[in-house]
């Protein structure tokens, strides 16, 4: 069976070709190649500010923490999904330059309340607070303005956790997208311990879960938690996988990162999406802006998620970092042809960073380093009559266009 025919009996699309048709004519606000939709300032009118909305949440990673929070009575696991659905919105409001202004954030979490108890929607509020708290002693001013908690029992299996962030800006702070050759591209590496988190970080964000979880966890989950998938799904491609969520981590993978070790399979898929938020912080305040000509959040797409951005530009990858271990786990246990990994994950570095010379790669790299999250110019960008995104790794060479 195909990958691609994998995708399609699961229900989910790592490109969304659906949502970037029905799109394709909408406004694209005022800065049409920005990473985020830009809006003129509706509160003042003026001509020197912009406003951004932005929206976003953890997909169903909520449904796996369900999972293992029923498998394990672990209750705080949820706030790492908390984390997830803040970051998969502040971390692209980075690509902006969104950083050194206030943040506002408003939550939307659906539930199945027969299924979703008052304490878990407590671990979920507190845990939202203590995110933000964490954040603000970062540096990083993100305030909550409460949202909606609504029991959705006829249309939510289990829970969704959503969250939309805006801010108005000035527009000579934005960063716009416009990535040309010559550009060395710096990545920031996923995976490990940075100095603003707690445990070990596998790399994982919210993307490609759907899959993940069902060729890693074990077929025994189909029978006793049948609310963490759509019925409509075959059999054949549920819950697929040989482990349980509390299942050591297998050290043939690890031999090259032995912390992934201290992590169970579980955690390990669970690992909150980290932020760079601290680091793009301190990026924007000490390197010469003029001198980045891109920021790009390797979410959705992955490693292909820059082709979006980009025209007359060859894009080549050739450099990037050692393959985390859950990745590697992933792509053995699904049999995912490593073409398609590229494009579903973010394969060990999410935020890459597009700079005109080595001067300003060089203190990038210094900056994230001194918040022990590895850096290193993963490539470099050259003419081209059309785009295209070269892969260059030890899996193999592969081509996007």
């Amino acid at each position: 069976m195909s990958q691609q025919s994998t995708y399609e009996k699961r229900g989910v699309s790592s490109s969304k070709e659906d949502v970037h048709n029905a799109i394709k004519n909408i406004d694209k606000g005022i800065f049409p190649n920005a990473f985020c939709k830009i809006m003129p300032d509706p509160f003042m009118d003026s001509e020197k500010h912009c406003y951004v909305m932005h929206a976003d949440g953890a997909g169903t990673k909520s449904a796996l923490a369900y999972l293992y929070w029923k498998e394990t009575g672990d209750i705080s696991i949820w706030k790492g999904v908390v984390q997830d659905s803040i970051v998969m919105n502040l971390d692209d409001l980075l690509c902006i330059g969104a950083i050194n202004v206030p943040l506002l954030l408003s939550a939307t979490i659906g539930r199945n309340k027969h299924l979703i108890p008052a304490e878990v929607i407590a671990e979920i509020i507190n845990g939202t607070e203590e995110f933000l708290e964490k954040m603000r002693k970062l540096g990083i001013e993100i305030k909550s303005t409460g949202g909606e908690t609504a029991d959705l029992g006829d249309l939510v299996r289990t829970i969704t956790i959503d969250n939309t962030l805006s801010c108005r800006m000035s527009r000579g702070k934005v960063i716009d997208i416009e990535i040309q050759p010559g550009n060395l591209i710096v990545g920031l590496s996923s995976s490990g311990t940075a100095t603003y988190e707690n445990e070990y970080n596998s790399g994982m964000g919210s993307n490609g879960l759907t899959n993940s979880r069902h060729d890693i966890f074990c077929n025994e989950y189909m029978q006793k938690y049948p609310e963490t998938f759509d019925p409509n799904t075959p059999k054949d491609v549920i819950y697929c996988g040989v482990h349980r969520v509390d299942s050591p981590v297998p050290s043939e993978y690890c031999q090259n990162d032995p912390d992934a070790l201290s992590k169970n399979v579980g955690k390990l898929v669970l690992s909150p999406t980290r932020t760079y938020a601290p680091i793009i912080k301190q990026i924007l305040n000490k390197v010469n802006v003029d001198m980045l000509d891109g920021i790009i959040h390797c979410s959705g797409g992955g490693q292909t998620k820059v082709m979006k951005f980009v025209d007359n530009v060859h894009i080549i990858k050739d450099n990037l970092f050692p393959l985390p271990p859950l990745f590697q786990m992933i792509q053995k246990e699904s049999e995912t042809p490593w073409e398609d990994m590229y494009k579903v994950f973010n394969m060990g570095h999410r935020m890459e960073i597009y700079v005109k010379n080595q001067k300003a790669a060089t203190e990038i790299i210094e900056i994230s380093e001194k918040f022990n999250v590895k850096a290193q110019i993963i490539g470099i960008v050259k003419s081209a009559k059309q785009k295209k995104l070269t892969i260059k790794s030890q899996y193999g060479e592969f081509n996007y266009e």
